[in-house]
């Protein structure tokens, strides 16, 4: 009875402190945001990322590849990162002097090595599946905190692409009663909520764009040989030229012109593409600034495609986050593409660039102790609205 009695508390509780945990797409490390949540009312406290180890992001990112992953590494890892997401917690605490007890409730999304949201049949049925590791047990045993994890499946089963599900939070964040918005995050892969003026639930239109910093990440190690991970605010593309024609037969891909709800990963935007692109870019004589560039283009000219494809207006404001809202030539090329919007980066609102993903999963874990449905059917195709998440009792 006791577990039960200890998750009726906390949905009885109208204050809450919670604690969201991630990894994205480019697998580079843990984010753990803390904030107070009361109703509609959220406060960031306290955010930091703590880096991969170089061994352990190169075993990660191996197990997102079917062919290189193996089920024994599967199931070892998912323990692993079970560890390393409790410790990036207790160390956020520990630094900010912030007793661990004093948190309420734990959001893990855990780190994703495959997503599968295109329908695969199965005798009569249509199956989608996603995988997210980072065992949330070994996150409740380690810390002493009831933790909600797992949040895309129940959507899944509903019938949903398990993704977007940044939009609810979105929606609680930045809904406005005057100005239209786009929030965009540009991780790995770059994905974008738009709340029109007065937004209602039923009116929030969110999907993956395309490609984010996962194929620009790629494309400058294999360039550098492996001595740049990432171009740091976007200097090695600044002093490249976009070579057009290239950037044409990439924006050819059949993603961008497929119709909502739609979502993509690693599986259509990772490691193979981006060689591909380097090869391309190789056999057209480009110079290594000139291929950054050009990748770099693709994702600014990817977000603005989709704006003019699938939403209904522009909107008036652009609110970016994400890693990619540091590279200053991609926000120029995005501005340059979205002439006359506003782009502001999400820190004039007091939530930093780079923690908005965590806040997101404290906020559905918020939602989904207090009984609520945290996916937005219009989003990710589910049938209804449903509870996501799985909750380990402290």
């Amino acid at each position: 009875m006791a577990p039960k009695n200890k998750i009726r508390e906390l949905a009885e509780k109208e204050k809450l402190r919670v604690a969201g945990l991630m990894s994205g797409t480019s697998a580079d490390g843990v984010d753990a945001a803390i904030v107070d949540i009361e109703r509609q009312k959220v406060r960031l406290l306290a955010f930091q990322t703590v880096r991969y180890s170089p061994a352990l992001r190169a075993k990660v990112l191996e197990l997102c590849r079917p062919q290189s992953a193996r089920v024994d590494d599967i199931c070892h890892y998912n323990f692993v990162l079970g560890e390393v997401f409790a410790e990036a917690l207790i160390d956020l605490c520990r630094k900010r002097r912030m007793a661990l007890s004093s948190i309420d409730l734990i959001g893990s999304h855990g780190q994703t090595i495959y997503h599968s949201p295109r329908p695969r049949r199965r005798g009569k049925s249509v199956i989608r599946s996603t995988l997210q590791i980072t065992e949330p047990s070994v996150i409740a045993e380690r810390t002493g905190i009831t933790t909600v994890a797992d949040f895309r499946p129940r959507d899944m089963a509903a019938g949903g692409q398990g993704a977007p599900l940044a939009p609810y939070a979105d929606y609680i964040l930045f809904g406005n009663s005057r100005r239209c918005r786009a929030i965009q995050n540009i991780g790995g892969i770059a994905n974008v909520t738009f709340l029109p003026a007065g937004c209602r639930h039923a009116d929030i239109i969110a999907f993956d764009t395309g490609p984010g910093n996962m194929v620009i990440d790629r494309v400058v190690s294999l360039v550098t040989a492996g001595r740049q991970q990432y171009d740091r605010n976007g200097r090695m593309a600044a002093e490249g030229t976009v070579d057009t024609a290239l950037l044409k037969r990439l924006l050819r891909h059949p993603y961008f012109k497929r119709p909502l709800p739609k979502t993509t990963g690693r599986e259509e935007f990772g490691f193979q593409y981006a060689d591909r692109l380097a090869i391309l870019a190789s056999q057209k004589g480009l110079q290594a600034h000139d291929t950054i560039a050009t990748a770099t283009a693709l994702t600014a000219d990817t977000i603005a495609q989709a704006y003019r494809s699938f939403l209904p207006k522009m909107p008036d404001e652009v609110i970016l986050c994400g890693g990619g809202a540091h590279n200053l030539t991609l926000v120029g090329m995005l501005q340059q593409q979205l002439e006359g919007v506003k782009i502001v980066p999400m820190d004039d609102f007091a939530i930093s660039i780079d923690a908005k993903e965590a806040v997101s999963f404290a906020i559905l874990a918020y939602a989904t102790i207090k009984g609520l449905p945290g996916n937005v059917p219009g989003a990710t195709g589910a049938g209804r609205p449903v509870v996501l998440g799985k909750i380990v009792p402290a």
